[in-house]
């Protein structure tokens, strides 16, 4: 790359983008000893500075449910050709450069849905971390399959060091220092040490890399070391040391790819199939990543029918999904504060020179990926709207992030105007 060209810098630009929010309800500290969850529920009760949550945020554990899980026969009904055209309209001029399927489950005897390219096939960008996450849930279960208790006491107990493969992400993550009374977020630094739950909380909610790489690594570990798992240093260490690359790649493929097929979402239309830094990529070469809208719905179908491995894993990863935080993107719509928000995006954004523009976040005129996976509950505590949303667009030059945010904003108005429920 030429230093001295400004264009050529923009033209090789390639940025995840930051993803400043946090999931998994406010009262599951002590359960799961993710530690920031006790200093963002102190903040709601006054007694640490911080953002207040919305409404929809305020859930306790015991109140999140699977939505399907008392229908274990359900199956996407056809496409709902009205629908759809209501839906499509609101994409406005850039329609062809969206893939959107949306899942109405609002009235249990009126189900619908609507597709529009749904199986146009993108890069899932953060999205794919919720494949990572059902990844070290089939773990847990292959190795404890009549035994959840021991699958928590591994989440709980295992405690992971950070090393070389969180390199390089720019990601902060939350830190609760109970001395201080404060919530610090910084990025990962080598060393940084937390149980697992931490680490899949850091990868689904503030969206870290560096977190997920570290998952992905304990993935592999834990796979090979069964019940042997936490395994000692030296023979962490051993098991990247004396297996070759092609050997390695083809663990990383099993672990990824085997509970995908396993639960029938095929791989050629939604798979993670690599790490997400640099140097994980680098000690273990895996393949390129994609998704569809159909297979991100199919996915979140499983997870409410308690199918994503069980019903104890399917609900974990709900609750991992649930924010807790600052929303962003399609979920910073004014119209969803008081919804429970289930919700995972990604950015995936990239510059070329180009006369008169200018490279900003998230409006690559290169490509400009921004994926959302959102189920809404609205409002959260008795909800009278229950739909899933599974979009991915490529719109050059737009900021991506207002533009889900807006879509957002109608489509909730048309489910509104649907089901004739007020604001």
């Amino acid at each position: 790359m030429m230093r001295s060209s400004l264009w050529m810098i923009m033209a090789s630009m390639i940025l995840l983008a930051a993803e400043p929010l946090d999931a998994f309800p406010l009262d599951a500290a002590s359960e799961t000893g993710i530690q920031r969850l006790e200093g963002v529920r102190l903040v709601q009760q006054g007694k640490v500075a911080g953002r207040k949550l919305p409404s929809g945020a305020r859930l306790q554990s015991s109140q999140i449910h699977l939505q399907l899980l008392d229908r274990p026969d359900f199956i996407l009904p056809k496409v709902d050709k009205r629908f759809t055209a209501q839906v499509v309209q609101l994409l406005g001029a850039e329609r062809k450069d969206y893939s959107i399927s949306v899942l109405d489950l609002s009235d249990p005897r009126h189900v619908r849905l609507a597709a529009y390219r749904a199986n146009v096939v993108r890069n899932p960008a953060s999205v794919g971390k919720i494949l990572v996450a059902l990844a070290l849930f089939q773990a847990l279960a292959d190795i404890y399959p009549h035994d959840i208790a021991a699958r928590e006491r591994v989440l709980r107990q295992t405690y992971i060091i950070a090393d070389a493969f969180i390199h390089k992400d720019h990601h902060r993550v939350p830190f609760w220092l109970p001395e201080q009374q404060r919530l610090q977020k910084r990025r990962l630094v080598e060393g940084d040490s937390a149980n697992l739950w931490s680490w899949l909380d850091w990868m689904l909610s503030p969206s870290s890399n560096a977190a997920a790489s570290m998952v992905m690594k304990n993935i592999l570990l834990l796979r090979h070391f069964g019940r042997a798992y936490p395994a000692s240093e030296e023979l962490s260490a051993d098991y990247f040391k004396q297996r070759s690359r092609q050997i390695l790649h083809d663990d990383l493929l099993s672990a990824l790819l085997h509970p995908l097929s396993l639960h029938g979402i095929n791989t050629d239309r939604c798979r993670q199939g690599s790490f997400f830094t640099k140097a994980g990529k680098r000690r273990v070469v895996g393949t390129n990543s994609i998704c569809t809208t159909r297979a991100l719905l199919h996915y979140v179908v499983l997870m409410e029918q308690g199918k994503l491995v069980d019903a104890w894993s399917s609900l974990q990863i709900k609750r991992l999904l649930y924010l807790t935080r600052h929303r962003i993107r399609y979920g910073s719509s004014p119209s969803l504060a008081a919804a429970a928000l289930y919700f995972k995006s990604g950015s995936f954004y990239g510059c070329k020179a180009e006369q008169g523009f200018v490279c900003k976040k998230y409006q690559g005129n290169r490509f400009n990926i921004m994926n959302s996976v959102a189920i809404v509950a609205w409002p959260a505590q008795a909800p009278k709207l229950r739909y899933v949303v599974t979009l991915t667009s490529n719109v050059l030059r737009k900021n991506s992030a207002v533009s889900h945010q807006l879509l957002a904003t109608k489509l909730h108005a048309l489910l509104q105007n649907l089901h004739g429920v007020r604001p």
